[in-house]
């Protein structure tokens, strides 16, 4: 049953909650990756999948077969859903600049894209062809040349999104030892730039413990929603959107925030006659039990600043004129406004990104998007007489940290 209250240090707590703590396994598991590539890859495969190696990389065969498999109208909806991504995430595309702020200086910098990146797409209890789009695709806009995906079972329908999306490259490994495997590089899968991608504990763990040798997205944790609704709801339709969310994984948290006590009280019922409907009710009932709350506020002023405190991965702003209330927010993953917009919308559709920050790094960060797979570096030109023109201040500056070659570096140029 799921948790009703008026207290908001239920929902804080879960930034506190701690992780189980697989440090030192996945730094095992990185080590022997680094060390043995390949066939550790395939040792792991067959201790922690159950799965028999062969070739780790997946065939244009199989690709091509996959396709077939999935029909023409699955086809269609994946390519409908990546137009609407395309659509989106074109408009995050920046271009470099260049100026002369005299004559003599000129200034710039330029976007470049990363040569080569790694997305992990999991594939333990549930394949989510959705996340090869979504990570894909503003790789492939943002001029990637290299798109490489992991996930430990390649389903059809992972193979077909990654056809759509426009992979590169496909292997058969998941778990920390893929993150390896793209961080370091094994005989069969190159190093990659930057690893993007969600994964459960093991997963979360290796791509801190490589940060620094390859860039990351971000380290994401259990899923979430939260729900900001008045009375002027159905209870069917938000006992709903919590349901989506817990059926994720056991970990994943429901919040609904209301200052109706009657439709706290309606959406709390409603959970209880949905629930035992989903396939994937077993899940969805400890998440529910363990990390759900429907939380009463006295107003929704409250409501607001609460969501902000929570600083939650999607956010439902169910509400007559939602588009007031979310201009109160500054803290959320992906705002879902008015009450015909279900996140399910952003998880498949609606073409933002669905690859969002959790457990409340949403204050810092923000969706994966275009600029995640570019860098941008800077250029400088001085012709001679500006140089001398600047040379006082320089040897000024220098000398003041007490780098007398910073300073002899400009001083001997003036010097002739």
């Amino acid at each position: 049953m799921i948790k009703i209250t008026t207290a908001s240090h239920y929902v804080r707590k879960r930034r506190e909650l701690a992780a189980s703590d697989v440090s030192d396994t996945v730094r095992r598991i990185i080590a022997d990756v680094q060390e043995r590539g390949d066939r550790a890859l395939r040792d792991y495969a067959l201790k922690f999948d159950g799965i028999e190696l062969g070739a780790l990389e997946v065939t244009a065969e199989e690709i091509s077969h996959a396709v077939s498999t999935v029909g023409d109208k699955y086809i269609d909806m994946l390519k409908r859903s990546a137009k609407n991504i395309r659509e989106f995430h074109s408009r995050q595309l920046h271009e470099g600049f260049m100026f002369t702020p005299r004559e003599g200086v000129i200034l710039g910098q330029r976007v470049i894209p990363l040569q080569r990146v790694g997305l992990y797409v999991p594939g333990g209890t549930a394949s989510y062809p959705s996340s090869v789009l979504m990570n894909a695709i503003p790789a492939k806009i943002a001029g990637c040349e290299d798109i490489i995906v992991t996930t430990p079972r390649p389903s059809a329908e992972i193979l077909a999104a990654a056809k759509v999306a426009g992979v590169t490259r496909i292997f058969r490994t998941g778990g920390a030892q893929a993150v390896a495997a793209m961080a370091y590089g094994t005989e069969s899968i190159p190093r990659v730039d930057k690893i993007t991608g969600p994964g459960n504990a093991y997963v979360a763990e290796a791509k801190r413990q490589v940060f620094g040798h390859v860039a990351i997205d971000m380290i994401a944790g259990p899923s979430e929603i939260l729900i900001i609704a008045d009375k002027n709801n159905f209870p069917a339709h938000l006992a709903a959107d919590m349901l989506a969310q817990a059926e994720h994984d056991i970990n994943a948290s429901a919040i609904l925030i209301t200052n109706s006590k009657r439709l706290a009280l309606s959406v709390n019922s409603e959970i209880e006659v949905q629930l035992p409907k989903l396939e994937r009710r077993d899940i969805a009932r400890s998440s529910i039990d363990n990390n759900g709350a429907i939380i009463i506020v006295r107003n929704l002023h409250e409501a607001i600043d609460l969501a902000n405190d929570i600083a939650p991965e999607h956010l439902e702003i169910c509400l007559d004129d939602p588009f007031k209330w979310m201009t109160g927010i500054r803290n959320a993953g992906s705002i879902f406004i008015g009450r015909h917009s279900p996140e399910a919308l952003g998880d498949y559709y609606a073409g933002a990104n669905h690859t969002l920050p959790t457990m409340g790094t949403a204050r810092f960060s923000s969706p994966l998007s275009v600029d995640d797979f570019v860098k941008r570096t800077q250029y400088i030109y001085y012709s001679e007489a500006e140089l001398y023109r600047a040379s006082g201040d320089i040897e000024k500056f220098a000398m003041s940290e007490g780098l007398t070659g910073h300073a002899r570096s400009i001083s001997v140029r003036r010097e002739g």
